[in-house]
């Protein structure tokens, strides 16, 4: 079923060309932290892009029929991952037909509970493909880094990874599951979560938008 956060009821789909920002919900750990993301993208989206968008953000599961018509899916969380075997086949068949899962480990920590359990579910999900399972560093020349605003170096750096909390590295890579010639998993240990979890209007007070790189993801989501 979709939801939306405030009605908690059935809505229509979206119309084909809009952006939709939806949130993956799954039942084992804390899937709705950084409430304030979706609503951050969409204004980095309308402000940046001629993309029409969804004004609300829609929650919605793996295993639901209508996972099909976003070609975009935001995954986070601190905790445990564990997906039912519907789930993951849901989530492989979105995979194989077009659609995009970025999912960011809000601990950034290549050794958290979000970051093994995840891992291990991808292999479960492309026990196929062991390349896709293994989801290899995508490199920093990915078409994903030009797709709208230019990253040379890769991915940007997070405010969070710098003042050390996880694992006290910083990624300078993100990870990927390509399938059918494109990156059907986008996989980050940089906490890009918390980094966009503010409200749009902040922006002013900000030296550079941070968003911008989400908007290179939701553009390769819809073109690619």
């Amino acid at each position: 079923m979709i939801q939306t956060p405030n009605t908690r009821q059935k809505i229509a789909g979206p119309r084909s060309s809009e952006f939709v920002f939806a949130r993956v919900r799954y039942d084992s750990g804390d899937w709705d932290y950084n409430p304030k993301v979706a609503a951050n993208v969409l204004n980095s989206v309308v402000e940046y892009t001629t993309i029409p968008v969804y004004p609300d953000e829609v929650v919605i599961t793996l295993d639901s029929e209508e996972l099909l018509a976003f070609p975009f899916l935001f995954m986070t969380g601190h905790k445990l991952v564990r997906l039912n075997e519907r789930e993951r086949t849901g989530l492989r068949h979105f995979a194989d037909t077009g659609g995009l899962l970025f999912s960011d480990d809000c601990n950034h920590d290549i050794d958290g509970l979000y970051a093994k359990t995840f891992e291990e579910e991808m292999r479960r999900v492309f026990a196929d493909d062991p390349k896709a399972a293994a989801m290899p560093k995508l490199p920093n020349r990915h078409a994903l880094y030009s797709s709208f605003f230019n990253f040379p170096d890769g991915p940007p750096q997070t405010s969070h990874e710098l003042n050390g909390w996880g694992d006290d590295l910083v990624h300078d890579y993100l990870r990927s599951a390509d399938r059918t010639g494109r990156v059907a998993v986008l996989y980050s240990n940089k906490d890009y979560g918390c980094e966009w979890d503010y409200d749009w209007r902040n922006k002013r007070f900000r030296t550079d938008d941070n968003t911008r790189f989400a908007v290179n993801i939701v553009v390769y989501a819809m073109t690619s």
